[in-house]
């Protein structure tokens, strides 16, 4: 008995490109990864690199004429710098954070932002182990009295973190690898969520966080800023911790009242801290950090370093290079953060096909009109989505000519709900 083989086939995909746009300009800010710089450069686009952030006033002038900006934690995307970036379609924050870039505003004028929210996720966790075992050990202290001359050898409340238990606000990529590590090292997880979460190891979630502070030895703190965030621990949940118990910052600089913190540690209220953000923090390198914190007992802090390791740099920078090439080049919106997540397979390279793109206003009617503007032609595909006031389409169409793509551009931008159309082909 005999098999017939049957080859299959397998169509090339059609490298795609904007139409009528030109070099693709790129600024990158805040020394992006060069894993970053050199996708971005593969790509064929025309690269501007800066180590460190921009004035805001020569921002406002560079930001004119380029269609994608990247940056990191410290460059201010407001309303007011936006609205000079008439040909700015992408903004990849090479960062967890996205809250330095106006969200809303970007989106309403058809700017899609992408982060890289989990990169660095094994950096964060690894620095929190490595704050628990100093702050257990007082590491800080004796490390700043030797350095002074003074030899202080004391084991009075210095531990093991063996059989201690972990307190973990907010059971994300980063305290769910934080729970597994801590684990291994045969510490008692416990979590606490806004949402049910699936626990690794044996670790347990507990319903409230008021049980996790007065429960744990150490707590890590792992949340979002947002307006329910703000200052969640302060006083009152300062007091709910164990006067032997360390406090672990590394989420937002606003989730902990920073004066109840230093208060507590100068009173003895509490046995350390570890902080790595803050609500305040200095523009650039230098001297000018101020914090209420400083001087404080058994207090390690930190220039906001958690993701600051060579791995997580360069996971960064490929995953962030890599959503604004698939966005300038295909107009897939997967991991964009202020758009519809949409996406389309490929274009057959040999096809008369173009891909056609346009972020309108969420009101009735708008998909109706879209169609109507591409009736005369044939649509092989089409995908559309909203997110709030905001709405973006894509739609792989078949044309003749050159003609054809003005006339598609014209009829799209020319609608009263449009936002912004492009076109690739």
């Amino acid at each position: 008995m005999t098999t017939k083989q049957r080859s299959v086939s397998r169509s090339t995909p059609k490298a795609l490109k904007p139409f009528h746009q030109g070099d693709v300009k790129i600024l990158l800010l805040e020394g992006v990864n060069k894993t970053g710089v050199e996708i971005l450069q593969r790509a064929g686009y025309s690269v501007e690199c800066h180590a460190k952030a921009l004035d805001p006033e020569v921002l406002r002038e560079k930001i004119k004429d380029v269609h994608a900006i990247g940056i990191r934690s410290k460059t201010q995307l407001t309303a007011d710098i936006l609205k000079d970036a008439k040909k700015l379609l992408v903004v990849g924050c090479f960062c967890i954070g996205t809250n330095q870039v106006d969200l809303e505003y970007a989106a309403t004028h058809g700017i899609a932002v992408f982060n890289s929210p989990f990169s660095n996720s094994r950096s964060v966790a690894e620095l929190m182990i490595c704050e628990i075992i100093a702050l257990s050990r007082q590491i800080g202290d004796r490390n700043k009295e030797m350095h002074t001359g003074q030899w202080q050898k004391t084991s009075k409340n210095c531990m093991e973190i063996r059989g201690k238990t972990l307190g973990i606000v907010g059971y994300g990529h980063i305290g769910a690898q934080l729970s597994v590590i801590a684990e291994a090292l045969g510490m008692n997880v416990i979590f606490h969520d806004v949402i049910q979460m699936m626990p690794l190891g044996t670790a347990r979630q507990v319903a409230s966080i008021d049980e996790l502070l007065s429960t744990a030895d150490f707590v890590t703190l792992h949340v979002p800023e947002t307006d329910e965030t703000k200052n969640m621990i302060g006083d009152r949940e300062i007091r709910l911790m164990k006067p032997t118990a360390h406090l672990l910052q590394a989420s937002r600089g606003t989730v902990v009242d920073i004066p109840a913190l230093a208060a507590a540690l100068k009173e003895g209220r509490l046995g350390g801290a570890a902080v790595d953000v803050f609500p305040v923090e200095p523009f650039a390198n230098g001297p000018d950090f101020v914090s209420e914190l400083k001087g404080c007992p058994n207090t390690i802090l930190t220039p906001h370093i958690g993701g600051s390791t060579e791995e997580a740099q360069s996971s960064i920078g490929v995953e962030v290079a890599s959503a604004l090439v698939r966005y300038i080049n295909n107009g897939t919106t997967q991991g964009a953060v202020n758009l519809p997540e949409c996406a389309l397979r490929s274009i057959n390279a040999d096809s008369k096909t173009v891909r056609v793109l346009n972020v309108h206003h969420n009101v009735p009617g708008v998909l109706k009109t879209i169609n109507k503007n591409l009736q005369d032609f044939n649509i092989e595909k089409q995908i559309c989505d909203s997110r709030g006031n905001v709405a973006y389409m894509m739609a792989d169409v078949t044309v003749e000519s050159e003609k054809d793509l003005d006339a598609i551009y014209e009829r799209l931008e020319g609608m009263q709900h449009n936002v912004r159309t492009r076109l690739l082909s």
